[in-house]
């Protein structure tokens, strides 16, 4: 079984990505991953260049800074690295840069790349996930969060990046058929320190929107205030991946509150509610095989 990863990635260090985490996270599971680097303003291709494997391939690319809609440059960024990998491969592993595979999940995440291998019935897999917020200590648990996505696809020239890079889709933009499997990937992607997290807000929001949106719907500001944008939060009991232990160690900011000052929506109430009777009325970007 060949099994490739790839991602992509720009302006890691302005914006404070742990993307060197990220990659490292699934090196264990990979043959080779390919990493598409946007041109950026700081030394994001040297910090990639600098993570020692030989399973790396970088590819050097130009973001189309003029696509400001519905984040369509995210996707085309991911087909770049997807079109990359090498077509013998059986399985491709894709992982955005925010987001990181604890070790504990390895094997079964092996145990069902094997298990699926060769069941062309099978698009991809899909995994759980776990959405930190503010802190390496809270969880987001409000229905903002999305709470599964396709991250392991075939290698084939009908698949796709759908949307934002949000899954993915074949052919005519049919969804994939996926089986889910015991594994959650850990996003971190709203735990950074204030300031940095204040710089991606305000750059972030033009793959969607114009200027005049973002004049009139992100604070300016030195820092990003997380209590302000808070909804509802858990306690993190859990362990964390062993290659996120130095940056939660550098952690340098506060963020320690009384998380029953959030209390659940109404909207996530009814949904709970809806659940109880059988009714799920999440979305979902997939058709999940059951298991027989």
């Amino acid at each position: 079984m060949k099994v490739s990863g790839f991602t992509f990635i720009k302006d890691a260090i302005t914006y404070d990505y742990p993307v060197v985490e990220s990659i490292s996270s699934i090196l264990p599971l990979v043959d080779e991953m390919i990493i598409a680097v946007g041109k950026s303003g700081d030394e994001t291709l040297s910090l990639i260049r600098s993570i020692n494997s030989t399973k790396i391939r970088v590819i050097e690319t130009v973001w189309n800074e003029s696509l400001r809609e519905g984040g369509r440059v995210l996707a085309l960024e991911t087909d770049k690295a997807y079109s990359a990998v090498s077509e013998d491969s059986d399985w491709a592993f894709y992982i955005q840069a925010d987001e990181v595979v604890h070790e504990k999940y390895y094997s079964a995440i092996r145990s069902a790349m094997e298990k699926y291998k060769d069941d062309t019935t099978v698009d991809g897999l899909l995994f759980d996930y776990v959405h930190f917020y503010g802190s390496f200590d809270y969880v987001g648990a409000s229905g903002m969060w999305y709470n599964k996505e396709i991250r392991i696809v075939r290698k084939r020239k009908d698949i796709f990046s759908y949307r934002d890079a949000q899954g993915f889709r074949k052919g005519n933009n049919e969804k994939l058929a996926v089986k889910q499997i015991h594994a959650s990937i850990y996003h971190y992607g709203w735990v950074k320190p204030p300031a940095a997290m204040q710089r991606k807000q305000e750059n972030f929001h033009k793959y969607w929107h114009n200027d005049s949106w973002i004049d009139e719907n992100v604070a300016k500001a030195s820092e990003f205030s997380y209590v302000e944008h808070m909804q509802e939060l858990k306690k993190f009991t859990g362990s964390h991946p062993e290659v996120m232990r130095d940056r939660i160690s550098q952690k340098n900011w506060k963020f320690d509150i009384d998380i029953s000052m959030k209390k659940r929506s109404f909207k996530d109430t009814l949904k709970a509610f809806l659940r109880i009777f059988g009714i799920d009325s999440t979305y979902r970007n997939y058709i999940l095989k059951k298991n027989k």
